[in-house]
């Protein structure tokens, strides 16, 4: 299991929101490629690059940036504006391995398949959802879809991994949903888990639990909370801290 630490892009900055709200926002840094370096060196396999303004204008707007971070090292899965198939190539030839289709994944399911189909292996779908239903437009918009559907859907599709974010816990620090997460275990998809990981001991909840690939760690990074190293000895099985677990 990884522990895949979070870059959000905005405005050419490292931020960090809270339930994704634009108006609720952190920065963190200047530059973002020396933020993924950091992570790097702390012994990151893999880093999660969210391009917030191309979330909340429908076309990635940091390709630039993914380029810089792509260079770092680890590989890195890019989201945020991924509507097209032009889209979707262009952060991948910018560097990044995998491509994050969020949105899309609901409102264009042909695009999600060919997708597939032209990428594959490379296409992971993100599926933030805010009371059981998906979310899509940045978090700005709760559709009726449920979640646990719409990972159905796109299994059919030729996706096999998905990332699934529960919004309201994103960014408050408050552990995460594992309730919601559970719901979404047992439809022969590997689940990268997100939102609200807040302690060691979030980490080791997740870790238990079927089907779990990664964890996307952000605020809690961040503001230390979370040790880089000690998350990654508590995903390998190790455990900086004393558990009775």
């Amino acid at each position: 299991m990884l522990i895949i630490p979070a870059i959000d892009l905005r405005g050419g900055k490292c931020v960090r929101l809270i339930q994704g709200d634009p108006k609720a926002q952190t920065i963190y840094g200047d530059d973002p490629a020396a933020v993924a370096q950091r992570w790097a060196q702390g012994g990151a396999k893999k880093l999660h690059v969210v391009d917030l303004d191309g979330a909340f204008s429908g076309n990635p707007q940091h390709l630039d940036l993914i380029g810089e971070i792509s260079q770092v090292g680890p590989p890195i899965q890019v989201g945020g504006g991924l509507r097209t198939l032009e889209a979707i190539a262009d952060v991948l030839a910018a560097g990044a391995s995998f491509a994050i289709i969020g949105t899309a994944a609901l409102a264009d399911p042909i695009l999600l398949e060919q997708a597939c189909k032209e990428h594959p292996g490379q296409i992971l779908v993100g599926i933030d959802a805010r009371d059981g239903y998906v979310a899509v437009k940045g978090w700005t918009e709760k559709t009726k879809q449920p979640a646990r559907e719409l990972a159905l859907k796109v299994r059919d599709l030729g996706v096999e991994e998905i990332i699934f974010t529960d919004i309201s816990r994103d960014g408050m620090l408050i552990g995460p949903n594992l309730k919601s997460l559970e719901g979404m275990l047992d439809l022969g998809l590997k689940v990268i888990a997100s939102g609200g990981v807040s302690s060691l001991a979030d980490i080791r909840a997740i870790a238990k639990l079927p089907n779990i690939s990664g964890i996307i760690i952000g605020k809690a990074l961040y503001t230390g909370d979370i040790k880089l190293d000690e998350a990654l000895a508590v995903a390998q099985g190790g455990g900086a801290c004393p558990s009775n677990g």
